[in-house]
């Protein structure tokens, strides 16, 4: 069974910084992209970014400049440090990966439970 978990959210000023974490677990094959998602109250799931494992990144405009996806392939981790964070910020933000079981034709996605950032004006 895989799992996405997350860690690292939590309340912070506005102009102040976040950095989440992601780890997937579990049978793993392959992983051929990471990233996160936020879903802000009353508003429908938006992506944020997303990685490859060759590398490159998808940001979303709102986002750019502001938030930088990394990660650790080897350690199935991708994390995200948020910085000059706004009070629209705020929102849960999810986990993502697509991965690949051994046995599966091709990858499937997969979401953490969520963490919840907030950002006080």
């Amino acid at each position: 069974q895989v799992r996405l978990v997350e860690s690292g959210g939590g309340l912070v000023q506005a102009g102040g910084s976040l950095r989440l974490s992601c780890v997937a677990t579990g049978s793993i094959y392959s992983i051929n992209a990471m990233g996160w998602y936020r879903q802000a109250p009353g508003k429908r799931r938006e992506p944020l970014v997303v990685r490859t494992t060759g590398g490159s990144t998808n940001e979303a405009d709102s986002v750019k400049g502001r938030f930088t996806v990394s990660g650790d392939n080897a350690k199935n981790t991708v994390y995200l440090q948020m910085n000059s964070l706004k009070p629209e910020d705020t929102a849960v933000y999810y986990c993502y990966a697509g991965i690949r079981r051994l046995g599966d034709r091709g990858p499937v996605d997969y979401w953490g439970q969520g963490t919840q950032g907030t950002v006080s004006s």
